[in-house]
């Protein structure tokens, strides 16, 4: 059952899309209108739009949009239910009893809980004799109790059979446990351990629920890690080991480190804003998160080959996230942890001297282009100076910066700055226009034939912008509903999704002014951006009353005359009518 119209207007009125979306990204005032960059793609320039007019939000380069709760749902990655009741929450209403149906919601729960339960009985199995063998293993890495506590640190028992025998006897289901990947099911139907023999490293959410697990072997058998895969609370694509806790320290900088150790050793020599990205490559998602805590980010991953290779992946994806980003080598081909071991009592203060002496990322792109060449000869100093312009300081977008580099670049290779900065002005003019086509694209794809949530757009165009132009001034002309109803039935819609937008905005205006909340729960996260889409493109010239008596003239004049099958079906005398009538309107 849906929520009450009255509550869900309530609950827009008192939550501010503008205010909520400026606790994840950085906001600037155009107009009566605010922009930035998109906290749900990679972006450079800003085409993320908040509309505080009608609490509205639309993305013209990835198409995502919606009221303020479609915007919860994005960006907490929750489902309507729990969307509205986090704005509840925050505005200190009551949620009435009697909302919409919850079984997504109810699953959620009992995956949570299946979590809880998980860590907590991997924790008493560490500390218990069935669990030396894991105890033994951490105590070797150094770890204190204290620091295991902390961390939920846990040992899951080889049997293969503990945990789930355990979960069943507090009445959870071989479905609930399976979907929560802490066990699989075996061909007759069984159930049994996801984790056997591991020691095991609980991952949390934001909010400090145990959302997924990651265990390591304790012996040579491959793959020494098996990670949760995703499930209904978890994602590995936005997952971040220690995030609930580095998120907390206040500090602007974050310290990505590359695995579960690493983070618990920098943790316990005082780096407790350090963080991982659980074993996968980094990815655009994992940088927006950070990028909502912080404004750098400290790389410091193994200095092996493979750890450096990560490295240059994810500094294009920090940067395009809007992060300053600086990368710190641990010396000795060492990792963190082996580093503070190392070390003793003085790691804590050498590690601080790392981080302080560290390089951005363009020094430290630089360097790695530097060791390719012999900048003694001719030859190596122009290939030098040529993959460094194109591959690094092009992609600048700040003049000071690339003067600053290409001032570095003339010291080394004796060759006039002058030079250099020209070289880079031409590739730079040539990276923008890249990046100006690839937006323009991506937003033509948008606004134009691309099928969205309406796929019968591309083969009734002309009907369909026709009927969005409709649903926009009904939208922002309520009052005029049954008037336009008389003139324009739903029926008459030649587009079936657009006639399921419009019958639905015809509906809710018979309980008061609809508002974009109204649609949350109905309308799928892709229909709510085609519904903000058509919303939002009309903003700055909306369709007036002549408008739509052309619109109206558009569909009717179309509707069962577009398509390959009527054309195949229709008579020649039908057609003939049809085309005279299409001249007609062209005279």
């Amino acid at each position: 059952m849906a929520f009450p119209p009255e509550f869900l207007r309530e609950l827009e009125d008192r939550s501010r899309i503008e205010e909520i979306a400026a606790r994840y990204m950085n906001l600037k005032r155009r107009g009566k209108n605010l922009v930035g960059l998109c906290p749900f793609h990679s972006e450079k320039t800003p085409s993320f739009n908040i509309y505080p007019g009608n609490n509205s939000y639309y993305c013209f380069g990835c198409g995502k949009g919606g009221g303020v709760i479609n915007f919860v749902m994005d960006i907490e990655r929750l489902d309507f239910l729990e969307a509205v009741k986090w704005l509840a929450q925050q505005a200190g209403i009551q949620v009435p009893e009697n909302g919409q149906d919850d079984s997504m919601s109810r699953l959620r729960m009992r995956i949570l809980e299946i979590n809880r339960e998980a860590g907590r009985f991997f924790y008493r199995t560490l500390v218990s004799p069935e669990g030396r063998a894991g105890l033994d293993y951490f105590r070797s890495r150094g770890l204190d109790p204290g620091t295991i506590k902390r961390f939920g640190l846990g040992y899951s028992p080889e049997g293969g059979f503990a945990l789930v025998n355990h979960l069943k006897k507090l009445g959870y289901s071989n479905e609930e446990m399976s979907q929560a990947d802490v066990a699989r099911i075996s061909q007759r139907g069984n159930p049994y351990d996801r984790y056997k023999g591991r020691v095991m490293f609980p991952i949390f959410d934001l909010r400090g629920n145990v959302v997924a697990f990651g265990g390591r072997v304790l012996t040579d058998e491959k793959p020494k890690y098996i990670n949760t895969s995703d499930t209904p609370v978890y994602h590995k694509s936005s997952g971040l080991f220690a995030m609930n806790l580095a998120k907390n320290t206040g500090s602007s900088q974050l310290i990505l480190a590359e695995g579960y150790m690493d983070v618990i050793a920098l943790h316990r020599a005082g780096f407790e804003n350090a963080i991982a990205s659980l074993g996968t490559s980094l990815t655009e998602e994992q940088a927006r998160i950070i990028k909502r805590y912080a404004d750098e980010a400290v790389i410091c991953y193994d200095s092996d080959e493979a750890g450096q290779k990560a490295t240059q992946r994810a500094i294009p994806i920090l940067k395009d996230a809007g992060l300053r980003v600086k990368v710190v080598t641990v010396p000795g081909g060492k990792d963190p942890d082996e580093f503070m071991k190392l070390h003793g009592k003085d790691g804590p203060l050498r590690f601080k001297q790392l981080l302080e002496g560290g390089g951005t990322d363009v020094e430290y792109r630089l360097e790695k282009l530097r060791g390719r060449y012999d900048l003694a000869t001719e030859e190596g100093r122009v290939r030098y100076l040529g993959d460094a312009a194109e591959q690094v300081l092009s992609k600048l977008r700040d003049p000071m910066e690339q003067d600053v580099y290409a001032g570095k670049l003339s010291q080394e290779t004796g060759v006039d700055k002058g030079r250099i900065l020209e070289t880079v002005g031409r590739l730079s003019k040539r990276e923008r226009h890249k990046e100006e086509k690839k937006l323009v694209r991506s937003q033509m794809e948008i606004a134009g034939a691309g099928p969205g949530a309406n796929p019968e757009k591309k083969d009734h165009m002309r009907a369909a912008l026709a009927e969005e132009g409709v649903i926009a001034y009904l939208f922002l002309h309520q009052d005029k509903a049954e008037a336009l109803q008389k003139l324009l039935p739903p029926e008459k819609f030649v587009t079936e999704w657009n006639r399921r937008v419009y019958r639905a905005i015809l509906g809710k205006t018979n309980l008061g002014a609809a508002g974009l909340a109204d649609f949350a729960g109905e309308l799928t996260p892709e229909e709510m951006g085609e519904l903000s889409r058509i919303l939002a493109q009309r903003r700055e010239a909306p369709p007036t009353g002549r408008d739509v008596k052309e619109y109206i003239g558009i569909i009717q004049s179309e509707a069962g005359h577009t398509g390959t099958e009527w054309i195949k079906n229709t008579s020649d005398e039908e057609m003939k009518t049809y085309l005279e009538g299409l001249k007609k309107k062209k005279a």
